[in-house]
Formats: structure tokens, sequence, C-alpha cells
């Protein structure tokens, strides 16, 4: 079965910048977007990037020109680079895979689109 794996976190101090891995096994993910999604302590899980099958990208807007979003279907890894860090960057990091259509540039998906996620990994900003 499809299963993804995160790495890359940790902690750094505010300014700075972290690559965030999301690995797949059982399925690539040529046939698939995939989100991040990030949870801070008692608040709502919220969408923070997407990336389609053809390569285009979505960001939600606290997050947008600081983080990007990238996929080699080689690796079947997508990546989260992330810079330019906040301490409200501060949560536990989630991937997601999507196999419907998403349209480019448009509304995030929500969380209930996805069909298949990662454990988490924290990432930690400190001021």
């Amino acid at each position: 079965q499809v299963q993804l794996v995160e790495s890359g976190g940790g902690t750094v101090q505010a300014g700075g910048s972290l690559r965030l891995s999301c690995a797949a096994s059982g399925r690539t993910f040529s046939n698939v977007a995939i989100g991040w999604f990030r949870q801070a302590p008692g608040k709502e899980r919220e969408a923070v990037s997407c990336i389609t099958t053809d390569g285009d990208t979505m960001y939600a807007d606290s997050v947008k020109a600081r983080f990007t979003i990238s996929r080699d279907d080689a690796k079947n890894t997508v990546y989260l680079q992330m810079n330019s860090l906040k301490p409200e960057d501060t949560g536990i990091y989630y991937c997601a895979d999507l196999r419907g259509e998403v349209v480019p540039h448009g509304p995030l998906p929500y969380s209930y689109e996805y069909d298949n996620w990662g454990q988490g990994i924290q990432v930690t900003v400190s001021s």
C-alpha cells in the first residue's frame, strides 16, 4: 500500500531555512498531486502548499515568497523548501497525496480531499 514519510524537520532560528522531504513507496508520485499541511498546537490543520502532476504550484498566502514546493518523480519525492522562517511557521508538517483533479492556481484543496497521509514531522522556529 501507499506510504508517505516526511523528513528534514528540526529546530531553527527565525530567518533560517529548512527543506522538508516527502518520500513515497508503494505508488509513484507521477499520477497524483501532493500537498503539504501544518498544524500548530491547539490550532486547526492548515493547508500550506500543493503541487499538481504537471508541476503547477499553489501556496497559502502566509507562506508565499518564502516556501517553494517541488517534485522529483524519478525519486518519488516532493520537497518543501522553507526560507525566512518565522515563529508562526512552527508546527507539525504533513504531506498527503490527492488523485483527483486539482485546478492550477485555484484554491488549495481541503484536507478531506486527500487520500493518504504521512505521519508528520516537527518544525520549530525559535525567536
